[in-house]
């Protein structure tokens, strides 16, 4: 990311397992994750699509791709932050999940923003 980067975008991540929604016996494991996005740019850019590659123990991969995320396109003007929870379901209790948002600057400029890797994990199970 570079200094004065008009499309500077910050992502963070914060991770939940769902117990009530899981079968562990049945290898369900359910998570939420809420994603937290900040337009740390001078150009206002909305959110077209998502990409997202979702890995569990056993590296079975899973791509997802999309229109917005949870039914939005959200356009974030600068230092405007935008938040969301969503949800994924693996068949292993650990698992891993990446991907990119597809931007639309109002300059014209589309660009992708990166999403850097978490961790899904069943609690007490990495330590």
């Amino acid at each position: 990311m570079e200094k004065n980067d008009p499309h500077s975008f910050v992502i963070q991540t914060q991770v939940n397992y769902l117990p009530e929604q899981s079968d562990e016996a049945g290898n369900r494991f359910v998570f939420s994750y809420t994603i937290n996005i900040t337009n740390l740019g001078s150009v206002p850019a909305r959110l077209i699509s998502r990409h997202w590659i979702i890995t569990d123990a056993h590296n079975h991969v899973q791509e997802v791709r999309g229109q917005g995320v949870v039914g939005e396109q959200p356009l974030l003007k600068p230092n405007q932050s935008f938040e969301y929870t969503s949800g994924t379901v693996l068949s292993t209790q650990v698992g891993t999940m990446r991907g990119s948002y597809w931007m639309h600057a109002e300059d014209g400029t589309q660009f992708e923003v990166e999403i850097p890797q978490f961790v899904l994990s069943v609690p007490r199970v990495l330590h």
